[in-house]
């Protein structure tokens, strides 16, 4: 199993960060490529046509690897989340009528787009939200709900793999084989899990998967990558630019406008995606994943905290099942007695980091924790009862 690996990131010994969902550190190793990528920009005249394409290339090729995309052609580099699901929902026909369904409490990013393409084609938005009860079986229950809200009139169902708020785990096996009975899309975003929790798109078989850079894939902030089906890779993208043309390489020819798009997904990448600050960065930064692997991830994630879950659970806190939330995020529903605001003081006194999300405590760690992060924020928990 993996042993922290705080040594490389420059995280403050008095700081307890367990917010990597909020947004992560970066690695020693990216920031230093990104200094190197600052500096080249001095001599633009070292700069390459091929260097346009190159670094962009083996980005795709390593995230291709990450989630198991048999082409790296099906993946675009993209600026963000919502970008990513404005390329899909600019390529979706919808008739009067037609259901998206999303879960309750989704990320903004992907709901935006649905909105106003519902509007545009009078369909409707469906939302599943989580059992409100009580929090028996919440998880299982949260699930089948999903799968019982998705029918003929379902054409799009656009979710995380887990819920950004508090780590709940989504079935999205049996998911995608309830929206193929039905022949409905699967568009998942992957900003909160792809990176720490293992995910194939071999296996899942989504019609897309959009991330966003700077959380789990530890890169940085602005720059994102998505796969998209080879059926989607025939759509029409939001912005025309010159790079995501056949033969753009040739610089001597671009002129000679091109009615082609280049391969795949190719056609769906963001104007100046070579960006040659921040490829090299999530370059390290998904080869470093790579080496660590998300699975490995997930183990450490679980055994540093299973002591401190045990504790919160005993003190009266819910926290989701074992089987149906993710290890390296997960949310602590606080128990009747502490005041949120006083502790939210504690933890500032304390120079704990997390997020508070709806109801949820948002916990969120990564290799750079340690058993005693989780000690620190039990102790603060124990001090307020």
């Amino acid at each position: 199993m993996l042993e922290s690996q705080k040594d490389k990131f420059k995280l403050p010994e008095e700081v307890t960060y367990l917010n990597g969902a909020y947004m992560s550190p970066s690695l020693k190793s990216v920031e230093l490529a990104g200094h190197q990528a600052v500096s080249q920009k001095c001599l633009p005249f070292e700069i390459k046509p091929v260097d346009f394409f190159t670094d962009t290339k083996k980005l795709k090729a390593l995230f291709a690897e990450l989630v198991t995309v048999p082409d790296p052609q099906n993946i675009a580099v993209i600026p963000s989340v919502s970008y990513g699901i404005a390329t899909v929902a600019k390529n979706i026909p919808l008739e009067k009528g037609d259901e998206i369904l999303i879960v309750g409490e989704q990320f903004p990013s992907n709901v935006y787009s649905w909105q106003r393409i519902a509007d545009q084609n009078e369909a409707k938005i469906s939302i599943v939200s989580a059992p409100t009860q009580d929090f028996v079986d919440r998880g299982k229950n949260w699930n089948a709900q999903i799968l019982a809200s998705i029918h003929e009139k379902t054409k799009v169902v656009a979710m995380p793999h887990i819920h950004w708020s508090d780590g709940t785990l989504f079935d999205l096996k049996a998911i995608r084989k309830k929206t193929k009975e039905y022949n409905a899309l699967l568009i998942i975003d992957g900003t909160q899990s792809i990176g720490a929790l293992p995910f194939s798109v071999e296996e899942i078989q989504p019609d897309a998967l959009i991330c966003a850079g700077y959380k789990w894939l530890l890169g940085p902030y602005a720059i994102g990558l998505a796969y998209y089906s080879d059926e989607l890779c025939k759509g029409i993208p939001i912005e025309e630019n010159w790079i995501n043309r056949k033969q753009s390489e040739d610089f001597t020819n671009l002129v000679s406008y091109e009615n082609k798009y280049q391969p795949k997904a190719g056609r769906f990448n963001v104007g100046e995606m070579s960006n040659f600050t921040l490829t090299p960065m999530l370059i390290k930064a998904i080869a470093q994943l790579l080496e660590w692997k998300p699975m490995h991830i997930q183990e450490y994630c679980a055994e540093i905290s299973r002591n401190a879950i045990a504790e919160l659970k005993e003190l009266g806190c819910f926290i989701e099942d074992v089987n149906y939330r993710s290890s390296h995020l997960f949310g602590i529903y606080l128990p009747e007695g502490i005041a949120t605001e006083e502790f939210k003081n504690k933890l500032i006194e304390e120079n704990i980091y997390v997020s508070f999300r709806g109801n949820a405590v948002r916990v969120s760690s990564h290799v750079y924790n340690t058993q005693k992060d989780f000690e620190k924020l039990v102790h603060c928990f124990k001090s307020l009862i």
